[in-house]
């Protein structure tokens, strides 16, 4: 039998389990544009680059107030320099992104502000140029 001094942590262990499963059954609602693109940055997942050298692409694609997407994306921008082999991957990349994250949780208020509304969403796949090896001419001893 649990003693009288158990019993206060016994119920504080199961209010803290009951908020845990509360906080996940509710995803974290969307309440501003800045949370949409927040969002729809986080389910990226860019071709590796053994399939496609990086590039950018911007889609075009609107929302109805519970988050669905509304219509058929669009496509509007790719790198110039990409071969088709890369913009197929980088489409396909793309329309897996949205499939990932709509229906998008938007607060009622966002949901009635951007239900319709066109979201233009770059996203941006570079590789860094290697950074080059700094000479530090000052730290170079001189033998005279």
């Amino acid at each position: 039998m649990i003693s009288a001094r158990r019993k206060p942590s016994v119920w504080f262990a199961a209010a803290l389990v009951w908020l845990a499963s509360a906080a996940q059954a509710q995803p974290e609602q969307l309440d501003t544009i800045k949370d949409v693109f927040a969002k729809l940055y986080s389910c990226w997942r860019p071709p590796p680059a053994s399939r496609a050298n990086p590039m950018d692409i911007t889609v075009i694609v609107s929302f109805n107030r519970e988050g669905a997407i509304l219509g058929q994306p669009r496509i509007t921008y790719e790198s110039a320099n990409a071969g088709d082999n890369d913009r197929i991957a980088y489409r396909i990349a793309v329309m897996e992104t949205l499939q990932r994250c709509a229906p998008l949780p938007f607060t009622e208020g966002l949901g009635g502000a951007v239900a319709g509304r066109p979201f233009a969403v770059t996203f941006r796949t570079r590789k860094r140029p290697p950074k080059p090896e700094e000479k530090r001419a000052w730290l170079i001893q001189k033998i005279l």
